[in-house]
């Protein structure tokens, strides 16, 4: 068989950074995409790297069409772009709001979109997006990032009834809350003490991905420590 090619998106941040090296280690071949050049770098020269910013349906499907021309079609997309924002319902703004959905719930519309051709080419096809736990258990303080995770884990479930007759599985992770190094900058330790390590999130992904997953349609897994 032939080595599946996995596209990870949002591949510069912490989680991206472990999902590339938990698909590796399984023995797939990456392409790695972000917005941010410089971010990529550090994935390394054995890792195919493409800058992109996959927040807009044209951003996303010309980044798929160039992993196409220069890999070839993928049959993997783990979905790691997300924004984290705290506030309570009084505190929401327009431009808040827009920016939590547009990263967090059309970011994974556009991806989807794009990829889903190429994994018809494949034959196959596994989608993984990262929701949240935050998205399916109420918790104040985080109004406008819980409702655009509860729509990323709702769409996941609509994707895995629409294209589960194309050969394409759809599932989610459920972080609670994961311990990046952006995250350790900014939040308490005692709210870290429970906190997913970002290569025990990219192993649960490494997990749907992978034949052993091939009867998960529409999970919604949660990761949470």
């Amino acid at each position: 068989m032939s080595t599946r090619i996995a596209v990870v998106a949002g591949a510069g941040g912490g989680l991206g950074r472990a999902v590339v090296s938990a698909l590796r280690t399984a023995d797939l071949r990456v392409v790695a995409i972000d917005r941010d050049e410089e971010a990529l770098r550090v994935l390394g020269p054995e890792v195919h790297r493409i800058a992109a910013d996959l927040s807009t349906p044209e951003g996303a499907k010309s980044a798929l069409a160039r992993v196409e021309a220069e890999v070839g079609a993928p049959s993997v997309l783990v979905n790691t772009i997300g924004v984290h924002a705290f506030g309570d319902v009084m505190t929401i703004t327009p431009d808040l709001l827009r920016q939590q959905v547009d990263l967090n719930v059309g970011a994974a519309v556009w991806l989807t979109q794009a990829v889903v051709p190429h994994m018809q080419q494949a034959g196959e096809g596994v989608i993984v997006h990262t929701a949240a736990e935050a998205g399916v258990e109420p918790a104040a303080g985080l109004t406008a990032y819980s409702v655009s995770k509860a729509a990323t884990a709702h769409l996941t479930r609509v994707l895995a009834v629409e294209l589960r007759p194309l050969g394409i599985r759809v599932n989610a992770v459920l972080p609670r809350l994961i311990a990046t190094e952006a995250n350790k900058a900014m939040l308490p330790p005692e709210l870290l003490a429970t906190a997913s390590t970002p290569e025990a999130v990219a192993g649960a992904i490494a997990l749907l991905v992978s034949e052993e997953a091939a009867a998960v349609h529409g999970a919604l897994v949660p990761v949470n420590g």
